[in-house]
């Protein structure tokens, strides 16, 4: 018998203000909820690892040239690139005013660019004064030669600062010049001010790096932007390599209030490189001295890879958050002797060729990563080497030997197709390798695109209903599994957050309920929308093997990082209180409740339901928590108008007087938090009193509540 059968009875009332829910203690149901449910995703997309994980503050830090990316990709899967100057400028314009230039000192940042500045800095002094050109770097690849008349002339950069959590930065600087010249360091607010400067050793024709640390007032207020600038004493020729600055608190190169919120949000697993990146991904240039890594186009996404966060800089971030890594590999253009290196590199002694390399680079103790998966996406022709499906299985096949040949304990992970999408990919997989197949993963990122007069209420409908045809369609992958040979199988949800987009033409005239109401990963819709997957891989165990949610920072749901300043999305939170879940044992419970029709406004729902679609007016799920000490009772409430009350009784166990009840709730759907208000939706925590194991709960629509019981017996 399947678990969710026995694990969650469900009878449709008709009235919609009331429901109820019975917890039986005494009736474990399946095995226990996995240890990695409550994962996350990294990838090198947007601000989510440079702007985000990453602690280094300045943009383009090894003054590389930019690749714009246009969003169309070749027949391969590579990016075309913007080759239009007027448009190029609009994007370095708008990356100016992302990180706070002064309107002014935009232009200068485009006319920089134009002259042959690395995107991202500006020339200080006159253009007829200060000459820039391309050169090259120490290793190779580009650096920024200056040339100026006259002192004080040089290139800046407008940023902002961590101020509220360090007045300490460290920075560094890697530069060579024609003849002996001196160069000031000199960071200063948008009214000129000047709050700290340093007059740098003087540089000669071979190439030189150095560090400084300077200390901002504490009267500074925290939140402004500042300029720092390198600036000539007089007439100079010199070239920059790289220009890096860290806050002082920085944990191995990562922020540590992403490492702090992560870590009390208690994250189990992260999978990191990719996602679209790591199909063009050369992981051997991200480690080693930071100082000696190439700088590579994102193949992906467009910009730069500076290589400044690879594989030492990830293992550190998942030890210093508590988390196990795991790691894609590139079946892209990527080659399996590849992914077998990164493997030996990884988890190989220090006497075997790739363990030897590793310990040169200060790390002789093995990482031990478990967890491999197969290439991302590979039936996607937007990912640079996508394949066929008969060209993944043999792909796979070549990949999992040479994988397992570096390390036979590893656990490898199939890149599997969307099941909304159809059956044929994962179909040719399984037929071809049953016996290579250890787990398959997907990737629901669904909704598609809408148009402006649908109401933005039913658009959060359909997205509450799409688990229940989800858990449907991977019922049907499972059995193909078994139908295929696979004797254990098994799935993982390696990208998951709601997807839904504004389809807008430019000449469109009608109604527009949707600008500004349309759910996105950032809103309350999206932890709603978590939990119920959640909530599904309980009742589908053992199926579903973990979820790593889409992503750690900027990039989807998760955490926001704006001017320095970090803060969680809904989803955030409401991974945070679900992960007390994980290792727990779930226990049976039977719902009464109303139902919610789905409108079928999505057409990736309507394609994959049918024509009608009613889902229970709540979604839960009931556990004893891994010390058996209590109940966890999570509660989705579906319903978009009027207040539920909700009877929750326990049997099977004594239950304590007091439970406490979390609940993460908005006014909208839509609604999310803000750099202005980043508290205006978080968990709140009350007391409810219990009487013979009962409690009454009155939840608000967009409601998740997460229930503590305290219980005594088995």
């Amino acid at each position: 018998m399947n678990a969710g059968q026995s694990l969650v009875q469900f009878t449709a009332t008709q009235d919609s203000s009331r429901a109820t829910v019975r917890v039986h203690a005494e009736r474990p149901v399946g095995p226990a909820v996995p240890k990695r449910l409550t994962g996350k995703f990294a990838e090198h997309l947007g601000a989510n690892i440079y702007g985000g994980m990453c602690a280094q503050i300045l943009v383009n830090p090894t003054f590389a040239e930019w690749w714009f990316h246009n969003g169309r990709h070749t027949p391969d899967g590579l990016p075309y690139f913007h080759d239009d100057l007027e448009r190029i400028s609009g994007l370095v314009r708008q990356l100016g005013e992302r990180r706070g230039y002064p309107e002014g000192d935009r232009e200068a940042l485009v006319q920089s660019h134009r002259d042959g500045l690395a995107a991202g800095w500006m020339r200080v002094g006159p253009a007829d004064q200060v000459r820039v050109s391309p050169d090259v770097a120490h290793k190779g690849g580009r650096a920024q030669r200056i040339e100026t008349k006259g002192r004080d002339q040089g290139l800046a950069q407008w940023t902002w600062l961590p101020l509220h959590r360090t007045r300490r930065y460290e920075f560094e600087f890697l530069a060579r010049a024609t003849a002996e010249t001196q160069l000031t360091l000199r960071l200063s607010d948008e009214k000129g001010k000047v709050l700290a400067e340093h007059t740098l050793e003087p540089f000669g024709t071979e190439w030189r790096k150095q560090k400084r640390s300077f200390e901002l007032p504490a009267e500074l207020p925290a939140d402004r932007p500042c300029r720092l600038a390198l600036l000539a004493n007089g007439p100079a020729n010199f070239v920059v390599a790289r220009a890096l600055l860290w806050p002082a608190d920085q944990v191995d190169g990562s922020d540590p209030d992403v490492i702090r919120l992560l870590k009390e949000s208690r994250l189990p697993l992260l999978r990191w490189p990719g996602g679209n990146f790591v199909s063009g991904y050369r992981w051997e240039g991200g480690v080693g001295p930071v100082d000696d890594r190439p700088t590579y186009p994102n193949w992906a996404w467009g910009g730069l890879e500076p290589n400044l966060f690879g594989t030492h800089e990830f293992i550190a971030f998942c030890r210093a958050v508590g988390c196990e890594p795991m790691i894609c590999v590139n079946g892209g253009d990527g080659t399996p002797e590849e992914a077998a290196r990164w493997i030996e590199y990884c988890n190989g002694p220090a006497t075997s060729p790739m363990g030897a390399r590793r310990a040169a680079h200060g790390h002789p103790e093995p990482f031990n990563v478990k967890h491999w998966e197969v290439g991302n996406e590979l039936w996607g022709r937007w990912q640079v080497g996508w394949t066929t499906p008969e060209g993944y299985a043999d792909r796979h096949r070549r990949f999992v030997a040479a994988m397992r040949a570096a390390d036979p304990s590893i656990r490898l992970y199939a890149c599997g197709a969307p099941v909304h999408w159809g059956s044929a990919w994962n179909l040719a997989l399984f037929k071809s390798a049953p016996d290579l197949i250890e787990c398959t993963t997907d990737h629901p990122l669904l909704g598609g695109q809408v148009k402006p007069d649908v109401e933005p209420l039913d658009v959060y409908r359909d997205f509450m209903a799409f688990p229940v045809t989800m858990e449907k369609l991977w019922s049907e992958m499972r059995d193909r599994m078994s139908a295929a040979g696979i004797q254990r199988p098994r799935m993982a949800i390696t990208e998951l957050q709601l997807f839904a987009h504004l389809d807008k033409p430019k000449d469109y005239k009608g109604p527009d309920r949707l600008s500004g109401k349309l759910v996105h990963p950032a809103s309350q819709a999206e932890a709603l929308y978590d939990v119920l997957y959640y909530h599904l891989a309980l009742r589908m165990a053992p199926f579903v093997e973990f979820i790593t949610h889409s992503a750690t920072v900027n990039h989807g749901g998760g955490l926001r990082k704006e001017r320095e300043r970090v803060y969680g999305n809904p989803c955030h939170h409401a991974q945070s209180l679900f992960s007390a879940f994980n290792g727990s044992q779930p226990v049976a419970i039977e719902i009464e409740a109303a139902t919610e029709r789905a409108p079928l406004v999505l057409s990736d729902l309507k394609k994959a339901a049918g024509e009608t679609l009613n889902v229970g007016a709540i979604d839960a799920v009931a556990a004893r928590s891994p010390d058996g000490q209590s109940l966890l009772i999570s509660i989705v409430n579906r319903k978009t108008a009027g207040a539920l009350n909700l009877s929750l009784s326990v049997s099977g166990a004594k239950t304590a007087a007091e439970a406490a009840v979390h609940t993460l709730t908005a006014e909208t759907p839509w609604s999310t938090n803000t750099l202005e208000s980043p508290e205006k939706i978080k968990p709140v925590v009350a007391k409810a009193v219990v009487r013979d194991g009962r409690l009454e709960l009155e939840i608000q629509p967009f409601s998740y509540v997460l229930v503590e019981l305290p219980v005594q017996g088995r």
